[in-house]
């Protein structure tokens, strides 16, 4: 009796052991080291989280979705920089292949003060450069406005140097030196010129605007706020030179 006891207390601790041993090997190679090639699919019915970062397997971040509290700064080549501006909505941020930012949603809305107020701003980049399609929607202290826009960007990347220029001339206090500072750096850098703006303004009218390659605009098609349809012809100027209407 005492034999078959030993035998089988030597049994179950032999047996407890393998079962460890196969239980540890499973999750260091099914979670730790999962086999190459292996893909793991986990269904949730729902997800509660701060942030959710989608990255490549080797570490780029593709895709970030946040909270406006862990909403991240801007990326280029992969590495992140510091964005206080972005510190006040919760948002979509993309990146491209390469870890540099390509686009985003922004959203947020509160009232204040007994006053309404949302946003939203969807937005396309060129490569390394700022936004060449938007789409955005506002309401602020009771006016609203909705459009769509198109740009023509310039070719020279948008680098971390050069946002850091931009922040110490924008840091520096009103006057003629600050002035001559960002007059330098548009010179250095030229802006973006906005192409195309359809647009319900804040003034109740709704248009579309063409305007040419440095952005000045040329041609309005558009309905008043009072309902009355307009054309107008511009110089580059912004002198309108003939206007098309059906009133008299």
């Amino acid at each position: 009796m005492v034999l078959l006891m030993k035998i089988s207390l030597r049994f179950l601790i032999a047996y407890s052991a393998v079962v460890t041993v196969a239980f540890m090997l499973t999750v260091y190679f099914g979670f730790v080291h999962p086999v190459q090639g292996a893909s793991r699919v986990t269904d949730f019915d729902r997800i509660r989280a701060h942030r959710i970062d989608l990255v490549e397997p080797d570490g780029t971040e593709r895709l970030i979705l946040s909270n406006r509290t862990d909403y991240p700064g801007s990326f280029y080549h992969g590495k992140e920089f510091a964005r206080p501006d972005r510190s006040d909505s919760a948002g979509l941020l993309m990146m491209n292949d390469e870890g540099t930012e390509d686009g985003g949603f922004i959203w947020g809305g509160l009232s204040k003060d007994g006053k309404p107020m949302s946003f939203s701003h969807l937005s396309f980049d060129q490569y390394e450069q700022d936004q060449t399609l938007n789409l955005e929607s506002s309401l602020e202290d009771g006016h609203r406005f909705t459009g769509i826009h198109m740009s023509d960007v310039p070719d020279f990347p948008i680098t971390p140097q050069m946002m850091a220029d931009y922040t110490t001339a924008k840091s520096m206090p009103e006057g003629p030196a600050r002035t001559a500072q960002l007059s330098a750096l548009q010179k250095k850098y030229p802006p973006a010129h906005q192409r195309i703006a359809l647009d319900r303004s804040r003034d109740n009218s709704v248009g579309l605007t063409l305007s040419d390659a440095t952005g000045h605009p040329r041609l309005k098609l558009f309905v008043a706020a009072d309902n009355t349809p307009r054309i107008q012809f511009l110089d580059a100027t912004g002198k309108i030179t003939r206007t098309l209407s059906t009133v008299p």
